[in-house]
């Protein structure tokens, strides 16, 4: 343990042993004097923070110098009722510093009161409420904003782990100064009751216990009362400013001091007005004329200073406007390729035209968008999403937007500004006028209609949805096309990492034992190429780990994954627990077993390519069959030929969904109608 752990466990013991312990009075002193100096310190503290986070300790010390305050409080009660003595420090207050005058200084104590509980304390804790209240409902956009700026690149992940951690710690520090206030309010209030209570007992024991008459009774506990108050309440007076100070801060770039002075006297026009308005005050009315003119002359000599500054830091600026551009210089340093040579994974660059979609300024809100697809990618897919950046080209059509996966063109398409996009359901109940196109995510028929005619489309039956949408809704689709180009053995480690948590024991038995990350990396890739969810890691990791010992095939591997996620494939492509899909010949089957040869880089199909036409040709047909009759395209096979037979499907429908036996739960009704044959 720290040593200045121990320093602090032993204040705080030491404060609850003082509430109880008797401590002599030269002890009580120093307790005394060390309030005074804490509370000193803490004021200081509050008026040199830049932000209030850089005092995030400020709730708990307001407690701590709180208890320590009543706990003293307690004590010198103690010692003015049973002795009529209170120690050095009270003495002096009750003598000194208020001129050994009783009723003076009581009238100094209740105006000290009033300030401290009607003024300080009362705006502190309103403040307060007002603060953490507004910091907890600004968070969500705070995090919004965050995330824009993740997105466009503008910081790192780093940074914005940073700021929302900053951001959490602010919604506590205020919620904490919510009721850390609170304690200010009832230290004021005890300080009052406390205050009543020596004066009244006090004459009464100082005449009956202590055989002083009235008037030296109430002489001797008034001054040791108001003393005693006034050593109490002056720490008392320094915590509620610190604490008005410090819930007032907004983050700024200076302290209290700086901003002060470079805010109240920025304006040389200001200082002028009121330093020649002063100086007439002094100079033309009775007022005195000494204090009037000398204040006037300051304020007309900061004005003068002001004007200066103003004009210097104009110059300088001019100055850097006018020096040669260095940028060409920097651009020719070899360090400053590096940067170059970085490719993003996603890209989404767009004409000038939609610019204002991606400018939050402009009422834009595509940044929030891509925000969107990212958490529904993960919850889909179960894949990080990497960094969508976003640019401007000039090289496109003002309108027209181009997605990139690795620097490669992936898709385009084309928006009109100010339009909606109506897209026919199938069954609408009227036409609408507008600019015929395509929707580009889908390829649907679909029109650009003016913003006047939405309503109108959509009381026809149309689906309209707004450009941002239809770019949203375009890169969503291309991610989840390329999402197994875009699996990186980075994001395998995140999400290693992640199911560790909860299942340590068969991440370490996996790995590196049996798998390494570059191989589960392609059994997932295999996975998201036929668009199967890997949000359920831990039971592809189960069945890598009970078939690695027995094959290192990779693609073998996919297949037993897959079976492991059967309840998912049939929950996916088989909702209604019932479906028609189109299988296999029997003589198919075991001509393509046969086929299955092997080489060094894996295994494939060795088969004519006249036979393989055919082949394709019946699967074509037997799907067009299906889909007339209203049923999603599937095809169901022995678990020994899925693989192979996808494989030579995509050459003809790249999109068929090719399933095993082994892949469909046993409570899933299926019925062939039709049969790929030879």
């Amino acid at each position: 343990m720290r040593f200045s752990d121990i320093i602090v466990a032993m204040l705080v013991v030491t404060i609850i042993v003082l509430i109880i312990v008797p401590v002599p009075l030269g002890l009580l002193d120093f307790f005394l004097a060390l309030n005074i100096s804490l509370s000193l310190t803490i004021l200081m503290l509050s008026m040199f923070v830049n932000e209030a986070l850089e005092f995030s300790v400020f709730p708990s010390m307001l407690l701590i110098t709180t208890l320590f305050r009543l706990a003293l409080n307690i004590r010198t009660t103690m010692s003015i009722l049973s002795t009529g003595t209170a120690g050095e420090v009270i003495a002096s207050f009750g003598s000194f510093v208020i001129g050994g005058n009783a009723i003076v200084g009581f009238i100094i104590f209740l105006i000290i009161m009033i300030i401290q509980f009607l003024v300080i304390t009362k705006g502190s804790e309103r403040v307060s409420e007002v603060a953490a209240r507004f910091t907890l409902d600004a968070m969500p956009g705070k995090q919004m904003a965050i995330d824009a700026d993740l997105n466009s690149g503008l910081i790192s992940e780093t940074d914005a782990k940073i700021r929302r951690r900053k951001i959490q710690r602010e919604a506590d520090f205020y919620g904490a100064m919510d009721g850390a206030s609170k304690f200010v309010k009832g230290d004021a209030i005890a300080g009052i009751l406390i205050t009543m209570i020596n004066i009244l007992a006090g004459f009464i024991l100082g005449a009956m216990t202590m055989g002083l008459t009235l008037p030296q009774s109430i002489e001797r506990f008034t001054l040791l009362t108001v003393g005693d108050g006034l050593v109490s309440q002056l720490p008392a007076l320094m915590i509620s400013v610190a604490t008005g100070v410090i819930v007032t801060r907004s983050a700024s770039e200076a302290n209290l001091g700086t901003e002060v002075i470079g805010q109240l006297f920025a304006q040389s026009k200001v200082q002028y007005i009121v330093g020649i308005v002063v100086i007439i005050l002094g100079a033309v009315t009775p007022l005195p004329n000494f204090p009037f003119l000398l204040i006037g002359t300051l304020i007309l000599v900061a004005g003068y200073a002001t004007q200066n500054r103003k004009k210097k830091e104009a110059f300088e600026q001019e100055q850097e406007e006018i020096e040669p551009d260095t940028s060409k210089e920097d651009m020719r340093r070899p360090e400053n390729i590096m940067p170059l040579l970085q490719v993003d994974p996603i890209e989404l660059e767009f004409g000038y035209g939609i610019i204002p979609l991606a400018d939050p300024n402009q009422g834009g809100d595509l940044f929030d968008r891509l925000v969107m697809i990212r958490r529904q990618i993960a919850l889909e897919l179960g894949l990080i999403v990497p960094i969508i950046r976003l640019r401007d080209n000039i090289q496109l059509d003002s309108n027209q937007y181009l997605i990139k996966i690795k620097g490669n063109d992936m898709a385009k398409g084309n928006i009109v500004f100010d339009h909606y996009l109506a897209m026919s359901p199938g069954a609408v109940e009227g036409e609408i006028e507008g600019i015929e196109t395509i929707e580009p995510a889908f390829g649907l028929p679909a029109k650009w209609i003016k913003s006047d005619l939405r309503e109108k489309a959509e009381l026809l039956g149309f689906t309209v949805v707004d450009p941002s949408s239809v770019i949203s809704t375009h890169l969503t689709e291309v991610i989840k096309k390329y999402a197994y180009e875009l699996i990186s053995r980075e994001d395998v480690k995140q999400l290693i990492e992640n199911a560790k948590e909860t299942n340590p024991t068969l991440v370490e038995e996996l790995i590196p034992g049996l798998m390494s990350l570059g191989d589960i990396q392609k059994v997932l890739s295999n996975l998201l190429a036929e668009g199967i969810s890997v949000r359920n890691l831990v039971s592809v990791l189960e069945a890598l780990a009970d078939h690695a010992r027995s094959t290192r095939d990779i693609n073998i591997l996919t297949e037993y994954s897959r079976q492991k996620l059967s309840k998912q494939l049939s929950k996916t492509y088989f909702p209604f627990g019932q479906a028609k899909v189109v299988t296999l010949d029997q003589n198919l089957e075991n001509m393509l077993m046969e086929a299955i040869d092997q080489n060094e880089n894996g295994t494939y199909l060795a088969i004519d390519p006249i036979k393989t036409q055919g082949i394709l040709a019946s699967l074509a047909t037997e799907v067009r069959k299906l889909m007339q009759m209203g049923e999603m395209p599937i095809v169901v096979t022995a678990p020994i030929v899925r693989l192979y037979f996808k494989r030579m499907s995509a050459q003809a429908i790249p999109d068929l969904i090719v399933l095993s036996y082994n892949e469909i739960e046993s409570d899933i009704d299926i019925q062939s109608a039709g049969m790929v044959s030879i």
